[in-house]
Order: C-alpha cells, then structure tokens, then sequence
C-alpha cells in the first residue's frame, strides 16, 4: 500500500476514534497525528497516512476534482438520499456539497468534481441509490 491514493470518507465518532468508509467497507480506527501524517490503528495493525485535502487536486492530472466539461456525479457507495443541497441552473464551485448520502448510518457529503453550473439533479431526497448511480449533472 506504500504510495497508493485511496478516498476516504471520514467522520470523528469521538475524540482520536473516526468511523471510515473505504471502498465501500467500514471500519473503526483510533488516529494519533504524528508530525506531518497520521498513525492509525485498526484491526492490529498500525499505518502512517498523509492526508491530503482533494480540493487541491483541481487542475491536476490524476486528481478527479477540476475536470472540465459536462460531467455526472455518482454515488460512491449504496445508500440513501438524505439532503439534496444544489438545484438545477444554480452555480457551484470545485468541492462544493452537491448531496449527502447515508449510508451506513454515516452521512457523506458528495462534492461537486469542478465549478460549473448544475444542469440537473437525478435524485430526490428520500431516494435510494447503488453505488455508481448518477446524482447530479454538473455542466
């Protein structure tokens, strides 16, 4: 794993302990920051992870934050709408909430990949969605 990039979905349950959906999997870990990175322990055994912020990535190659053109967000995982946060015609910027998704009982937050404008939304709140399904059209 030493160099892989991986996505991560995060959110802090307590103090140092974070719930992570990762590829579409759960886990529990505990995160003590070590000089510039993260040690993190789960399930016996102990990683360093840098965290990088994707809204950095914009305009890089690699990165999928800052493409161009028209583009559909999917969902990253299955799950169910639980805030639609953009409408159609409304402008967003790179990183922008566009949906959350629960899933898991966590809720994720689903950031616009580029600044443009919405040209549709595909899903209403209440909806249950599969992994890879298309939420908005971000133009």
């Amino acid at each position: 794993m030493e160099g892989d990039r991986r996505k991560v979905d995060a959110v802090e349950v307590a103090p140092g302990v974070f719930s992570l959906l990762l590829e579409g999997e759960s886990f529990t870990v505990h995160v003590e920051r070590v000089e510039d990175a993260y040690r993190v322990h789960t399930r016996g055994a102990d990683l360093v992870a840098a965290v990088e912020n994707p809204r950095r990535w914009a305009g890089s190659s690699g990165g999928a934050l800052g493409r161009t053109g028209r583009q559909e967000v999917s969902a990253p995982m299955p799950g169910k709408i639980v805030r639609v946060l953009v409408a159609a015609s409304q402008a967003v910027e790179v990183g922008q909430g566009l949906v959350v998704v629960e899933a898991m009982k966590m809720q994720n937050e689903i950031p616009s990949p580029k600044a443009g404008v919405v040209e549709q939304v595909l899903v209403r709140e209440g909806d249950t969605v599969e992994h890879g399904q298309g939420l908005v059209v971000v133009a």
